[in-house]
């Protein structure tokens, strides 16, 4: 049984204490290229009462992403920063798009300029958000997450 601090509402899968339901898994990439983001962010996600088990990996550029999807990792939900060296995260999201990954993948920008945040969205992702990131704003994505499915 999970502990109460690993519990949210979505509908599903109810724990036998009658706390509420939740999911059994949720698992989330984190693609950024500064360790202080990727930490913070992964930090948020684990922290999250979310689902019974929580799974986050890490790459630092677009190209580490596209590697994780042809080794075979999948993914619920992409957090893709938009500047990144190697690959960045608009020609990332095109790619792992037109390799029919199908899981939310959000961008995480601190850039405002509006062509770059439009091209970052037409690239194919499900939302765009600013940094930093809240626990609120990624419990916001799971909830979208679970009404999408």
């Amino acid at each position: 049984m999970a502990s109460p601090s690993t519990r949210i509402d979505d509908g599903r899968d109810v724990d036998s204490d009658n706390s509420g339901p939740m999911r059994e898994k949720l698992s989330v990439l984190i693609v950024d290229d500064e360790l202080l983001v990727r930490k913070v962010h992964e930090r948020l996600v684990s922290k999250l009462e979310v689902a019974k088990q929580v799974q986050t990996q890490t790459a630092t550029n677009g190209k580490e992403a596209l590697d994780l999807h042809l080794s075979g990792s999948s993914f619920d939900i992409i957090l893709v920063d938009l500047q990144m060296p190697i690959m960045d995260g608009t020609e990332a999201t095109k790619e792992l798009r037109a390799m029919g990954v199908e899981s939310m993948i959000v961008g995480v920008t601190s850039v405002d300029a509006g062509a770059d945040k439009e091209a970052f969205m037409e690239a194919g992702l499900d939302e765009c958000l600013a940094k930093p990131l809240t626990a609120d704003k990624i419990k916001s994505l799971v909830e979208t997450l679970e009404k999408n499915k």
